[in-house]
Formats: C-alpha cells, sequence, structure tokens
C-alpha cells in the first residue's frame, strides 16, 4: 500500500505538471497507457475483455470517467492536495446510495464520522479564504461519481475479473477523453510525452500494488493507509509545486481524513 499510494501520489503531480493540457486530454493520456497493461495482461492469461456483466461495466466505465474528469478539471483550480483529500470523500457518498440503492444499514457511529468529514470540507471553504469555490465544486462532484463507482463494482462483485473491470473504464475513458479533447488538443512536446505516459504507469501500478494489498491483509489493516497518497501529494506540492496550504486547510484536510479512516477502523471492529 506504501508503493501504490506513492505511486498514485506521482500520478498527482504528473497532472499538476501540465496544467496547460485539457483535462480531456489527460484522461485520454491516462487511459491510452493503461490499456498497454491491462489488454496485455488480458490476452496473455486469456481472459475474455468483454467480460460477463456487460451493462454494469459499462456502467462503471461512464461514472468512472465522470469522476475522473472532474477531478483532474479541479486540480488546475487547488492545490494538489486539497483537491485529492475531496476527492476521497467519496465512501460518504457511496455509504449514501447504499443505503437507498442497495439497502444497506449504516451505524450511527459512521454517520458522525462522516460528519466529521463533512466539516473538514465546511473548514476549507469557511476558514481558508483562498480556496477556490469553483475547484472545491469540481472536486465535491468527482467525489460524488466516485461513490456511484463503489456501487457500481459492488453490484458486478466477483462475477468478473478486476482487470476486466479496470479495462473496460479505460477504454471508455480514452473514447470519451479522445473525442471531447478534439477541438482543443495541444501537441505534446519533449518530455510530455514522457509525463503523459508516465499518468498511466503510475496509475496502473498504484491499482496493481493497492489489489495486492488487500489480497495480502485484511481491510481495516491496509484501507486506513491508503490515505496516505494526501500526504505524499500536500508533500509534492509544497516542495516541487510551492503550494502553501494555510492552517485551516491543513486542519480540513485533517478532518476529512481522520473522519474517514476512522469509519474504515470501526467498521472493521464492528466486522
Amino acid at each position: 500500500m506504501l508503493i501504490s499510494t506513492l505511486a498514485f501520489a506521482c500520478m498527482n503531480a504528473i497532472v499538476k505538471q501540465l496544467l496547460h493540457i485539457s483535462a480531456f486530454q489527460i484522461v485520454f493520456f491516462r487511459s491510452i497507457s493503461s490499456l498497454i497493461f491491462t489488454f496485455t495482461f488480458l490476452l496473455k492469461n486469456n481472459i475474455p475483455i468483454f467480460g460477463n456483466k456487460k451493462k454494469l461495466l459499462i456502467l462503471r466505465g461512464i461514472v468512472g470517467v465522470t469522476s475522473m474528469t472532474f477531478f483532474f478539471m479541479s486540480t488546475k483550480y487547488l492545490p494538489i492536495g486539497t483537491a485529492v483529500s475531496l476527492r476521497y470523500m467519496a465512501p460518504i457518498f457511496a455509504a449514501i446510495f447504499a443505503v437507498f440503492l442497495l439497502r444497506e444499514k449504516v451505524k450511527l457511529w459512521q454517520w458522525l464520522f462522516f460528519a466529521m468529514a463533512f466539516m473538514g470540507v465546511l473548514v476549507l471553504k469557511g476558514f481558508d479564504a483562498e480556496l477556490n469555490s469553483y475547484g472545491l465544486l469540481l472536486a465535491c462532484i468527482s467525489a460524488i461519481f466516485s461513490g456511484l463507482v463503489y456501487i457500481t463494482i459492488s453490484k458486478i462483485g466477483k462475477r468478473d475479473h478486476p482487470v476486466v473491470v479496470v479495462n473496460y473504464f479505460m477504454v471508455i475513458s480514452a473514447i470519451v477523453g479522445g473525442i471531447l479533447s478534439i477541438n482543443n488538443w495541444i501537441t505534446p512536446v519533449g518530455t510530455e510525452w514522457l509525463l503523459l505516459f508516465g499518468l498511466g504507469v503510475f496509475g496502473y501500478f498504484g491499482q496493481l500494488y493497492m489489489t495486492k494489498a488487500f489480497q495480502v491483509a485484511t481491510t481495516n489493516q491496509v484501507a486506513p493507509l491508503k490515505y496516505l497518497e494526501v500526504i505524499y501529494t500536500v508533500l509534492f506540492g509544497i516542495f516541487i509545486f510551492s503550494e502553501v496550504y494555510t492552517f485551516w486547510s491543513l486542519l480540513g484536510i485533517s478532518l476529512i481524513i481522520g473522519g474517514l479512516v476512522l469509519n474504515i477502523l470501526y467498521k472493521g471492529k464492528v466486522k
């Protein structure tokens, strides 16, 4: 999980580095470079590319690319660490969707932890005067659709191989990103090609090692470590992009991550 979160943080840093390139074009390159790995894996292991739950797989791809696009858009207006922490509000929206769509029950303590995380958003917006409201809105929309991703994957269950699910996501993202970036296409130059290819490489290995972590350890042991991505990304923002995080922004981020980690630990204890 340490390797996974560092890989995702590197991907976030690359996105921030490519601010002059549209979010749609970044989605396109992020997806195309990942497809090299997913298609190779599926073909090598003779796994059916089209999967079983095709409608759900397509839906997962659509909500996934929507979430990813809004997140990439938000990084143009927010410090990268703030954008990542806001995107991690997804479990709250996933829990709300699960109550209505999957008839799952959320315990009182979980709602309290979610309220703590939401307080972090209020602190960010209410006390950090430099926080861009449009960027905040984009990141929150990304989190909402990311919550829908969780629900869709839950519905797919184990009826399709995880790489099949990721492959659908990448194919749909490549198509959507490619079409929507046509009118605003900027041809990369020099090292930008390497950075754009790096998006897919870091994204793929982030997913791979996260999956391995969940396979070899219990969820309540591994899941809290996922939020190290925020810490890595904040550090990248400070030392690479000279971003400034106020006391209120750090407090807000801490409340968001703290509430979500406590929820994971509580769920593990209840089970």
